[in-house]
């Protein structure tokens, strides 16, 4: 029973998200959204570096 009530709340979720989507246009966001991913990783890696080159400057390692 568990499986069915997890089915359909990712079919409403689906749904909800991509129902007045065509094709191209989910797949497009779909790719959008790994692309955005991806940038945030990248970033925060970005953060972390500046961090531990501040500790390095300050005398800290």
């Amino acid at each position: 029973m568990q499986a069915s009530g997890d089915h359909r709340s990712n079919l409403y979720r689906w749904r909800n998200q991509y129902g007045g989507m065509k094709g191209d246009d989910a797949k497009r966001l779909k790719e959008l959204e790994r692309e955005n991913a991806r940038l945030k990783k990248m970033v925060a890696e970005q953060a972390l570096d500046i961090d531990m080159l501040k500790e390095l400057a300050r005398g800290n390692w």
